[in-house]
């Protein structure tokens, strides 16, 4: 049977480890998106950090090669129109007053976990086990439907490797009864940004992956 998970990007599970407040999120940060980016950015969207001090979408749907800052969860802006405050799930690329600032909110704890579509089968649960510990890129990492503003992101089966400039890390997957079917696309998997900007790595930091899967 198909599994019901549409692709949503990346969305927010839980922390990484067992401290008191691993099972929800925090480190939600403001950022801020340039006047003038016509980029469209979706709510779910992996965001990477500019030397001009704004963000971005990352640069390619499998998702680029700069270390990524974290998820973009939504922004608030002026409208250039109304010149009332606007909250959003996406930064739709333009409309916004110049005279003030674009704020985008980002999930960017390299601690936290993520759940993400899979954009094909496994093909069995064998196969998903042997995906863990390893990793994988992004497929449609920059698209996402203007009606909700939601990233269309999903994981790409077709990249698991150990290769460590892929930006996912597989951690496992959500007991999902409804999305159980690991010869159709749609498994939850669980995941973190394996080559994450705020990494204690310095060679991360600097841009260069140096995070290999096993």
């Amino acid at each position: 049977m198909a599994n019901s998970n549409g692709s949503f990007g990346l969305r927010p599970l839980m922390k990484q480890g067992s401290a008191a407040n691993s099972t929800g999120t925090n480190n939600y940060t403001f950022y801020e998106i340039a006047n003038g980016n016509t980029n469209k950015i979706y709510q779910g969207s992996p965001v990477i950090p500019l030397s001009t001090g704004f963000i971005d979408i990352v640069g390619a749907a499998a998702g680029g090669t700069v270390g990524l800052l974290g998820v973009f969860q939504g922004c608030e802006y002026v409208s250039s129109t109304t010149g009332k405050p606007v909250f959003s799930n996406t930064w739709p690329g333009s409309g916004a007053d110049s005279n003030h600032p674009i704020k985008a909110i980002v999930n960017d704890d390299p601690m936290q976990l993520y759940v993400i579509a899979s954009d094909a089968s496994l093909t069995n649960e064998a196969g998903a086990r042997a995906a863990v510990f390893a990793n994988a890129n992004f497929s449609t990492a920059t698209t996402g439907t203007d009606t909700t503003g939601v990233s269309l992101g999903r994981l790409a089966v077709s990249t698991i490797a150990t290769t460590a400039a892929l930006h996912l890390r597989i951690m496992g997957w959500v007991d999902d009864p409804e999305n159980a079917d690991f010869a159709a696309a749609g498994i939850g998997m669980v995941v973190r940004l394996n080559n994450h900007f705020n990494s204690n790595n310095g060679a991360i930091v600097a841009g260069t992956p140096s995070t290999t899967g096993v």
